[in-house]
């Protein structure tokens, strides 16, 4: 509602693509540490216990990014560099190099049972809201792994712990809730098969300085009467 009334008074808004670049980076520390047994290796150390520890390989993994802005890119970039399977799905299923097959919201569900990890990292709007519901989690794998760095809007958090209790979804990495911060009686904070971080994906190093960079630009093109960069569309705007 904020941004809403915001546009309504004139006043232009963008995305930032400033966070892209940690956010895959996080993306990727999470996914990490549910293919690689990493608590058991520290556990085997201590214990000073010599045994193999096997690990799920990306490169035999299927990644669905759904949402295709410049979080999405950076993702389906370093997902392709490790030989990963990549769909996305984007309001308009435009080809891409570092991508296998591109597609529209309504190839969704039909893309679902193929994805080992699923990104959300689209943005909130009408057609966005509760985006992950009861359909979407009946057709996701068992064991798949389900990150969100979107909004927490985007999950109906009912659905999705249904889908986690009754085994028809593996684990759920969320860095972002529909309340923040999240409040100490909700479900995820001890749920077994959920990582709950406080909004935390975007807090990379380099982070701040890309944020400066595209804002002097942005006021740069404003001075110059040239189209700002991530200009939003307020039409998509939620009410």
């Amino acid at each position: 509602p904020f941004y809403k009334k915001m546009a309504a008074r004139g006043t232009m808004i963008c995305n930032s693509s400033a966070q892209g670049l940690a956010i895959a980076e996080y993306v990727f520390a999470q996914v990490f540490y549910q293919f690689h047994p990493i608590k058991l290796q520290h556990q085997q150390q201590a214990d000073r216990f010599w045994k193999t520890t096997a690990f799920r390989e990306l490169s035999q993994s299927t990644w669905l990014i759904v949402g295709f802005g410049p979080i999405g890119q950076a993702i389906a970039q370093r997902a392709k560099a490790f030989g990963a399977k990549v769909l996305v799905v984007r309001r308009k299923p435009v080809p891409c190099d570092y991508v296998d097959h591109c597609a529209s919201e309504s190839e969704l569900l039909e893309l679902l049972p193929q994805a080992d990890i699923i990104v959300l990292a689209c943005a909130l709007n009408k057609s966005t809201k509760e985006l992950a519901n009861r359909q979407f989690f009946l057709r996701t794998k068992q064991d798949a792994l389900l990150i969100n760095v979107a909004r927490g809007g985007v999950i109906n958090n009912e659905a999705m712990l249904q889908a986690l209790d009754q085994e028809r979804l593996g684990h759920a990495v969320l860095d972002v809730f529909d309340t923040e911060p999240l409040p100490l009686t909700d479900p995820y904070w001890s749920h077994a098969k959920v990582t709950v971080t406080p909004h935390t994906s975007f807090a990379g190093s380099g982070t701040m300085n890309r944020w400066t960079d595209l804002f002097l630009e942005n006021i740069d093109r404003f001075a110059r009467g040239q189209p700002l960069k991530n200009l939003v569309d307020h039409q998509n705007l939620l009410d």
